[in-house]
């Protein structure tokens, strides 16, 4: 029986020395964005390094069977993406998801495709999926507005097609840009297979064009990177090679390299990918504070390491976690308070900003007998808390979440020595 048929597995390190290499696998946004563009474009062409998550394999077969019912499970991008799409294609389909899928919020969205023609039907409650995608004239209309402020998945979903639209699209970003560059790394994909766009202000203007068959690299996934800089930070003594991470990446959350220098993680590009070294002697800062707007999913990440270091970290820009797959802020208060961690949500009176939300994580880490943790059907929940395995074993319930994004995960923790039993 392999580690994703289990229950719960107990994560641990013999010692605290993190040295090897891993390849990492490609990312699984770019592969979903390289799939659509695929899909739309004219002639065939190859992707390599395709990321082996299930959101990705999923996207993969549902573009393939293109008709009838299409379930996405729990592939938030995935539902997101495939609703404009069908939006172009001929024929009625019905788009639908996991439980909790159905209580993610697709309305935005909805209402921008509806804006250009789109024949869409909530079938359920008004807002949320599953939806039925009828035939339309869509991109007779070609200007609209759409709220930037909730998740830039919207936003990519609608430039993907955006191209294939028979006037192309101007596109008006209202209030403030969530994970911005989610929304460049579409656009550079777009650019890559030879889209043409002009993004001033807050328009983005598409014309009618067509996509350019060239084959792609998925470069590896910084998101999955995230994971092994905690654990460096958390180690004695860290030389890791992480293969297949670009240096010119299209990913935001790249940020990864900047916040771990400030955690003493030095990186070293390199032809492979990257080297991290860890710093000897390192004064870590009294506190850590970041503003996550631009890179949501490093949030875990970085809670799990600050709480290994028992050091305060002031977070903002987490408004786009509570409506990922769980709640991630309520979900980290939950697990890290299990070892004296606390995660508080700062009131306006005391940070003199109305505008932003603050959150203040504290406490220094005490580990009860066995530390349990539950994942929340939350890929990234897994992943962050395995952090802290180098410090003390960690129980995890449902790990099979993992294969989301990044299936081979435990198995690539334990080739860098790590037990799993």
């Amino acid at each position: 029986m392999g580690y994703l048929d289990r229950q719960q597995l107990c994560i641990s390190k013999p010692d605290k020395v993190l040295k090897g290499r891993i390849r990492l696998d490609g990312s699984k946004s770019i592969s979903n964005r390289a799939l659509i563009i695929q899909a739309l474009c004219e002639d065939d062409f190859e992707i390599k390094c395709l990321s082996k998550s299930k959101d990705s394999r999923s996207m993969q077969a549902l573009l393939e069977k293109g008709e009838g019912t299409l379930d996405v499970g729990p592939a938030g991008t995935t539902f997101r993406f495939l609703t404009s799409y069908l939006a172009l294609q001929s024929g009625t389909q019905i788009l639908t998801g996991s439980e909790r899928m159905l209580k993610r919020p697709i309305g935005k969205l909805v209402d921008a495709l509806r804006g250009l023609g789109a024949d869409i039907t909530y079938l359920h409650e008004e807002g949320y999926p599953p939806l039925q995608i009828g035939e339309a004239n869509v991109g007779i209309k070609n200007e609209i507005s759409i709220a930037a402020n909730t998740s830039s998945q919207f936003i990519s979903s609608l430039l993907l097609i955006a191209p294939r639209l028979p006037n192309g699209l101007k596109l008006h970003l209202s209030a403030k840009i969530v994970s911005r560059p989610y929304i460049e790394m579409t656009l550079g994909v777009m650019a890559y297979f030879g889209i043409q766009y002009n993004w001033e202000n807050d328009l983005i203007t598409i014309s009618p064009q067509t996509y350019t068959a060239k084959d792609f690299v998925v470069e590896a996934d910084w998101s999955a990177a995230s994971y092994y800089y905690g654990l460096a930070a958390l180690s004695e003594d860290c030389d890791l090679q992480l293969s297949g991470l670009f240096q010119d990446s299209f990913q935001g959350d790249a940020a990864i390299i900047k916040i771990m220098a400030k955690l003493g993680i030095k990186t070293i590009h390199n032809e492979e990918g990257v080297q991290l070294l860890k710093q000897k002697d390192f004064i870590l800062p009294p506190i850590f504070e970041w503003d996550f707007i631009e890179c949501p999913d490093l949030a875990q990440s970085i809670a799990a390491t600050l709480a290994g270091l028992g050091l305060q970290g002031l977070f903002t820009g987490l408004e786009t976690l509570y409506i990922k797959e769980t709640d991630r802020v309520k979900a980290m208060q939950n697990e890290l308070g299990k070892i004296g961690i606390y995660i508080s949500k700062l009131p306006a009176r005391i940070t003199g900003n109305e505008s932003q939300q603050f959150y203040l994580l504290d406490g220094k880490p005490t580990f009860p007998e066995k530390y349990e943790v539950k994942t929340y059907e939350d890929h990234r929940m897994a992943m962050a808390l395995a952090i802290l395995s180098i410090l003390n074993p960690v129980h995890i319930k449902e790990p099979r979440v993992v294969v989301k994004s990044y299936p081979a995960f435990w198995d690539d923790l334990n080739f860098l020595g790590f037990s799993i039993t």
